[in-house]
């Protein structure tokens, strides 16, 4: 049953919610309604957007984005300096900040987090894999707690992303006494500084966390905000409907038109810093023969796709880089692969692959950026089949999902990517490296490796001149558009749904949903009062 959750009898919400939020006075509870439970709330393993949007309410960055914009502003931070050759960094921190289990927040609990993650050795890993991590800070070399308002970072080369990167979700600095006394079960027991307090996890049912009374800024204007995981995007948005859920993710496009008639909700959009892509794992046959990717390219109509599953192109376009056009760098004079099947029909003849044996195309649950996977795999399905290539969906729930095709067992996946710092490099080199192609911690999921692709990128993470960043990223997508390790198919319009009384919350490019000023207008703004 998707019925109001249980969560509804508990005494600590101190109020019972009621179906109709538009008609309660005193409405202080939000339930958010998204595709999928988190995997972990411990933020320096997450890597999934399902997980980070819940802890970025729970944690908080030395630095982070402003609203709705990826420039940097002070957040446990209050001011950093930089030293002439650009390889210590300084920080001065917030004063009197306590974690939600009433421990202080100072340089020592800020070099406690980032040595877990830094040091391979360090016995607070609890087996986390601490991708971000890997992909981000490389340049990092030591973490000095100066005093307890004071943390230097040490590089061994220059970066022009440090202070982007340290605004990720990853980078949530969680209370030392809490990884120590929870150790492997950190992922479940959450402990910031954030704006709300980690209540509750119920799995698959729904994630409880409460206003932090103690925050340092502006207090939350809501009482209890609840995540609740609702696999199927029309039945979440009957929730909506009926009022038992306040806001949610993940639409099916056709559903739109539905939600500008109904008078009680509200649609919120923004251009989406993201792209959708199928994947072809270059270290398995037959998708280690570039004439074979070249064929599938042709093959995908993908404007039929985007008319069928984004709404007429109204919420989304097709792709024809890896990199979204909304994001510096993006290399518009590249010309898009055309449909054509008897082109990929005759590539695929002249490849001399064998293709006897159907591919294994793999579909995530749906996401942010892809709403309807199942039937995107069915559409490119019939897309191959119509050329001579017959392919197999499979499919499982994200997690396992997530785990397998970091080891390369797909022939091919359907996968995306939501920015998290408005870098290029965000995208670049996360998808193509060749250092992020080790089997299990993959986020390159087509295994390629180009050694003039990654002496672009590696030249590219150290030079400080945007300029000469931005004319090696458009050589990257030359190279890219060569050896189509991918089919770009989607950027997709940022889309989230509320109640028309849910007020203050903003979309923002890295798709943080943050709830700290939300609030209820219901008629009278007493909520945003008090």
């Amino acid at each position: 049953s998707f019925a109001v959750l249980s969560l509804f009898t508990l005494t600590m919400l101190g109020a019972e919610i009621q179906g109709c939020t538009s008609k309660i006075k005193d409405q202080k509870d939000l339930v958010f309604g998204k595709a999928k439970d988190a995997v972990t709330l411990d933020p320096a393993d997450i890597t999934d957007g399902e997980s980070s949007g819940v802890s970025q309410n729970i944690f908080e960055t030395l630095v982070r984005y402003k609203d709705e914009t990826v420039d940097i502003e002070p957040a446990l931070a209050e001011s950093w300096t930089t030293s002439q050759d650009g390889l210590t960094w300084t920080f001065k921190l917030r004063k009197g900040v306590k974690f939600h289990d009433g421990t202080d927040f100072n340089a020592e609990s800020v070099k406690f987090n980032y040595d877990r993650q830094m040091d391979k050795n360090n016995k607070f890993r609890f087996n986390g894999k601490f991708e971000y991590w890997n992909l981000f800070f490389p340049s990092i070399t030591k973490i000095d707690a100066k005093d307890p308002e004071t943390v230097v970072f040490t590089l061994k080369e220059k970066d022009p992303i440090f202070l982007a990167n340290l605004a990720m979700f990853t980078m949530g600095i969680a209370s030392p006494d809490s990884i120590k006394k929870f150790g492997k079960d950190i992922f479940k027991n959450p402990v910031g500084t954030g704006a709300f307090k980690f209540v509750e996890w119920s799995q698959n049912e729904k994630i409880l966390l409460k206003a932090n009374t103690e925050y340092w800024s502006d207090k939350p204007k809501i009482r209890n905000l609840i995540f609740k995981p609702i696999p199927d995007n029309s039945v979440r948005l009957l929730e909506l409907e009926k009022g038992s859920i306040q806001g949610m993710d993940g639409i099916n496009p056709d559903n739109l038109a539905k939600v500008e008639e109904n008078k009680d909700l509200k649609v919120l959009t923004q251009p989406g810093m993201n792209v959708s892509y199928m994947s072809m794992n270059t270290e398995k046959k037959p998708m280690d023969n570039l004439k074979v990717r070249l064929a599938i390219n042709y093959a995908i109509n993908k404007d039929a796709l985007v008319k069928a599953f984004y709404y007429n192109g109204k919420v989304g376009i097709a792709a024809k880089n890896p990199l979204p056009p909304v994001v510096w760098g993006y290399n518009d004079k590249i010309e898009p692969f055309k449909y054509d099947r008897e082109k990929a029909k005759q590539l695929l003849k002249e490849s001399g692959a064998d293709l006897s044996k159907p591919i294994e195309l793999w579909a995530p649950p749906p996401r942010p950026y892809m709403p309807q996977p199942q039937k995107v795999a069915e559409a490119i399905q019939a897309d191959l089949k119509d050329v001579g290539l017959n392919s197999k969906i499979i499919t499982y729930e994200l997690g396992t999902y997530l785990n397998k095709i970091a080891k390369g067992e797909q022939d091919a996946c359907l996968m995306g990517w939501i920015g998290d710092n408005g870098d290029p490099d965000n995208f670049l080199y996360v998808f193509f490296s060749s250092r992020n192609t080790i089997k299990g911690n993959a986020s390159n999921y087509s295994f390629y490796k180009n050694a003039e692709m990654d002496k672009l990128l590696d030249g590219a993470k150290k030079e400080m001149d945007k300029k000469k960043r931005t004319d090696m990223y458009m050589k990257v997508q030359e190279i890219f558009h060569r050896d189509v390790p991918w089919v770009p198919l989607f950027h997709s319009t940022q889309i989230a749904i509320f109640r028309k009384n849910v007020m203050g919350y903003k979309l923002h490019p890295v798709g943080s949903k943050l709830f700290k000023n939300v609030y209820f207008d219901n008629g009278d703004n007493s909520s945003k009062k008090e």
